[in-house]
């Protein structure tokens, strides 16, 4: 079987289980530092996507502030990136762990 075939197969699975939305708003994860530039993704790391929402980390409450204020726009920017409007909220939180450096 030519890998063209089975990644029309898997496109089709994943259709059919209601998944193939899911991962290609998984794109916006992968996207992230390129979509946000360097400076923003020093501070703020796209960790999950789920049923419309980015899930975002972001390295303390300034950082927070200021991108609560670019949510809009950032939707704007990673759904044009996506082609499609799949990101429907960016939800920021402080990470669990301590932000690299």
């Amino acid at each position: 079987m030519s890998a063209e075939a089975v990644g029309g197969v898997l496109g089709r699975v994943l259709d059919n289980l209601g998944l193939s939305r899911e991962m290609t708003g998984w794109q916006a994860v992968e996207a992230w530092p390129n979509l946000v530039g360097p400076r923003v993704a020093r501070h703020a790391r796209a960790v999950a996507f789920r049923h419309g929402t980015l899930h975002v980390e972001v390295e303390g409450s300034a950082w927070m502030q200021e991108l609560t204020f670019l949510k809009p726009d950032l939707a704007r920017r990673i759904n044009q990136h996506l082609g499609s409007e799949l990101v429907r909220d960016v939800r920021l939180s402080l990470p669990r762990t301590r932000f690299p450096r």
